[in-house]
């Protein structure tokens, strides 16, 4: 066995016709090789023999289509906004005192006329009391029966009025017979001036005592008021709920005193809640009071509804926005302060190019339909919007009038199909 050092000594001594006739064997077989390779793909090739394919090149295929129609649906607005509460109130202490009991805490739910808390009533009650003594007292001094109405009051009827009234027809009585004997000459100048003096002072008390009663009914009137605000005082000792809903922050407690006008509690109204949302201007227009509003909250999955309630009469220049307010009814899930996602329904009828919900393919967030064109079909992109029922709009890649395949499976682009009727 020779080692690849002997090899160039061994050629030395080989002929040189001998390596001539080595290399044209090797290169003639080759040369055959290549050839026979191609003429053979040639051959393949005029005799129309067909070409490798990934397409199926069985039978076709039996689908159902649908024709893309004309579908009128509604036309929606697509908002996003926020809950809020539709009344909130801060509940206050109208009078000053010392809370005696608290009905309710954070959370609670109450009812209009429900009692929240309780104020120490007993300064109050002895107000109340005082206030009626002194009512009494000027009724007496008017000569008033018990039930009798002030303004009802005969003035002539009045004790004081009826003395000075006596006092006065008896002045007046004594003057007319001054009179008449001064005239017959038997009574002298002096005694009829005196007459006349004693009637002027009468006529005068007895306009004082009409005063007087006037007076008393004035005072009768003021301690009335008075006893009517010393019990609004001992009612109001007592705190109320203005209307149904629920507490959202207690803020006294027992034993504390109040100064007037100290908040109690907060409350809020939950049903309905109000929906505020901000339209596009672009939008705007189309927004009315009384249409129908469609409400998803975050992380749940119910479908809420209310109607547009109210519209801000400008657009805000900073955001070029309409804020929008809505009423939705509250079952009891919804709480103010949620994220809202709302859907406006500007149009009821509102026609639209929609396909049937199940020719529709979705790979990786695309969606698509399979077209039939000429026996085979042909792989369209489209962009859907709203769903109504079985069908969901598209807002392009298709036509009215366009064949798509229902429930198209696994089937592929440009493959042949037949219509099943």
């Amino acid at each position: 066995m020779l080692s690849w050092l002997q090899w160039p000594r061994v050629l030395l001594h080989v002929p040189l016709w001998c390596i001539v006739v080595v290399l044209a064997y090797f290169g003639t077989g080759c040369t055959n090789d290549t050839s026979a390779s191609a003429q053979h793909k040639q051959t393949r090739e005029d005799s129309g023999a067909p070409k490798p394919s990934k397409e199926d090149s069985g039978a076709p295929k039996s689908v159902k289509v649908a024709r893309v129609e004309q579908v009128p649906m509604e036309r929606m607005v697509t908002a996003l906004g926020s809950l809020a509460a539709y009344e909130q109130a801060t509940v206050s202490v109208k009078v000053p005192g010392r809370v005696q009991s608290i009905g309710v805490d954070f959370g609670s739910t109450v009812k209009r006329g429900q009692v929240l808390a309780q104020i120490e009533a007993q300064d109050y009650q002895l107000r109340v009391q005082q206030a009626e003594a002194a009512l009494a007292q000027v009724r007496v001094r008017l000569g008033l029966a018990p039930g009798q109405h002030g303004a009802r009051i005969d003035l002539e009827r009045t004790s004081t009025v009826k003395q000075a009234r006596a006092v006065l027809d008896e002045a007046k009585a004594s003057h007319e017979r001054s009179v008449t004997l001064f005239q017959q000459g038997v009574l002298a100048q002096a005694q009829l001036g005196a007459a006349e003096a004693a009637y002027k002072v009468a006529q005068s008390r007895y306009e004082d005592a009409l005063e007087e009663v006037r007076n008393r009914q004035a005072l009768l009137g003021q301690r009335q008021s008075e006893l009517d605000l010393a019990r609004q005082q001992l009612t109001d000792t007592t705190i109320y709920a203005p209307f149904d809903g629920a507490i959202q922050e207690r803020r006294a407690n027992v034993g504390e005193y109040l100064a007037a006008g100290a908040p109690v509690a907060t409350i809020v109204r939950m049903d309905p809640v109000r929906l505020r949302v901000d339209v596009p201007e672009r939008e705007a227009s189309s927004v009315r009071v009384g249409q129908k509003v469609r409400v998803t909250i975050e992380g749940d999955t119910t479908l809420y509804t209310g109607r547009i309630a109210r519209l801000s009469p400008t657009i805000t220049p900073q955001s070029r926005m309409l804020i929008v307010e809505a009423e939705v009814s509250n079952p009891g899930s919804l709480r103010p302060g949620s994220f809202a996602h709302a859907d406006i329904v500007v149009d009821a009828n509102h026609p639209a190019v929609a396909v049937p919900a199940n020719a529709i393919v979705t790979f990786a967030g695309v969606e698509k339909v399979l077209m039939v064109q000429s026996g085979k079909t042909v792989e369209k992109t489209i962009i859907t919007r709203r769903r109504a029922g079985d069908w969901v709009e598209v807002a392009s890649g298709v036509n009215v009038g366009d064949m798509v395949v229902i429930n198209p499976g696994n089937l592929q682009s440009g493959q042949a199909v037949t219509v099943m009727e």
